[in-house]
């Protein structure tokens, strides 16, 4: 990402076996958060660079959107959710 914006987790793991991140970017114009749903356990790092990863693509998915040669819609991930604070 572009800018440096500070991004805290808290974990939880669900029945499931799998593992319930709730993110938080702390960003003063624009603060969001979310939930990402991981199957596997992963160190912190490699969790804050999958949430990095998926913010830069739906910014990317966002930036090519054309009104005159629109694109097929993305598969929708069940595993990301992002939300405005």
């Amino acid at each position: 990402m572009e800018t440096q914006d500070k991004i805290s987790i808290t974990t939880k793991t669900l029945a499931s076996g799998n593992c319930q991140v709730k993110f938080f970017i702390e960003d003063e114009t624009r603060p969001q958060y979310g939930y990402l749903l991981v199957t596997e356990p992963k160190p912190v790092g490699e969790i804050i660079d999958e949430i990095k990863n998926r913010l830069e693509r739906r910014k990317e998915e966002l930036m090519n959107l054309n009104p005159f040669f629109p694109l097929p819609p993305a598969e929708e991930d069940h595993k990301f959710y992002l939300f405005s604070a």
